[in-house]
């Protein structure tokens, strides 16, 4: 008998990119549920799309690819969330739409999702906790059983120290790349001298199980609450397209990990690996789930 699949809630945006001339679906809970579908998960996505052709473009792409929609809100009053992308002389301007479907999701039928779901991991962010969704997902998060992953995901102007500590509060796991842990540093007054440092205080003042910081190129490195320090140098990336979805990768295969009970340097080697190819292509998601395929028969061979 094959084993069940694991369940992982996501929660928060769903959109459309808005590249000139061409449009892209994303939106980080939205990415990461993609991969961890491909990756034999279950995802199960607490969202809100509007009732035009950016959310119908979503909703299909959802069911075609098989992902549950079972949390997938419908919104006759808000569009479905957008970003406007334009292209200038320092590179990509990113201007994410305020007051989208997203930021209305309905905290009774999010907490009716979870309950349903019974997850063994909760996936959350920043942006959807912008307005009115942060209600829900406090509703959601009482529903949920299962392990808490916040993926920072720092988007200005939305960056609130009060929304902060409300999800670090809430999480077990935290993962921020090095700029955005910088600025969580500063929000939350850790003042020590050393990242290490920093990173030992925001785990005690939290009761955090792990925190995980991804560099870049740089690499990446972890902090558990035994204070045990994992560093991970990266082996360069050639052939980059662009680096757009790379933390989302990363992400989702830092939850496989947890899932699977993988060593911390093996999943911080996989992770980087997985997100190195996702540079390689144009966007966040493959066209074609053969993409998967290398991945998952290299983890199968050496678990």
């Amino acid at each position: 008998m094959a084993a069940a699949r694991p369940v992982v809630l996501l929660f928060g945006e769903i959109l459309i990119d808005r590249f000139p001339g061409q449009e892209v679906l994303g939106g980080a809970p939205f990415n990461v549920a993609w991969h961890l579908h491909a990756f034999r998960c279950m995802p199960v996505l607490v969202t809100r799309i509007g009732l035009d052709n950016a959310g119908a473009r979503l909703l299909q792409a959802l069911e075609s690819a098989g992902l549950s929609v079972h949390g997938v809100q419908l919104d006759s009053m808000h569009p479905t969330g957008v970003v406007e992308v334009t292209l200038t002389a320092d590179g990509h301007r990113f201007d994410i739409l305020p007051d989208r479907a997203y930021d209305y999701i309905h905290p009774r039928l999010s907490r009716m999702t979870a309950l349903a779901a019974n997850p063994e991991l909760v996936y959350f962010g920043t942006l959807a906790q912008r307005a009115n969704s942060h209600r829900a997902l406090r509703h959601m998060l009482r529903a949920a059983g299962g392990q808490h992953f916040f993926d920072v995901n720092l988007r200005n102007p939305w960056i609130s120290a009060e929304r902060l500590d409300w999800s670090l509060q809430h999480a077990d796991f935290v993962k921020a790349n090095d700029t955005e842990f910088e600025c969580i540093s500063r929000l939350l007054d850790l003042e020590t001298a050393s990242a290490e440092a920093q990173a030992k205080a925001l785990i005690q003042r939290y009761q955090l199980r792990g925190l995980l910081v991804t560099c870049g190129a740089a690499g990446a490195w972890w902090l558990d609450d035994s204070a045990q320090l994992i560093e991970m140098a990266a082996d360069p990336i050639t052939g980059i397209r662009d680096t757009v979805g790379a933390g989302d990768a990363f992400s989702a295969v830092f939850i496989l990990g947890l899932l699977h009970d993988w060593t911390v340097p093996v999943t911080l080697q996989r992770a980087h690996h997985f997100a190195g190819a996702i540079c390689r292509i144009r966007g966040a998601i493959p066209e074609h789930n053969d993409f998967y395929e290398p991945f998952l028969e290299e983890w199968a061979e050496h678990r």
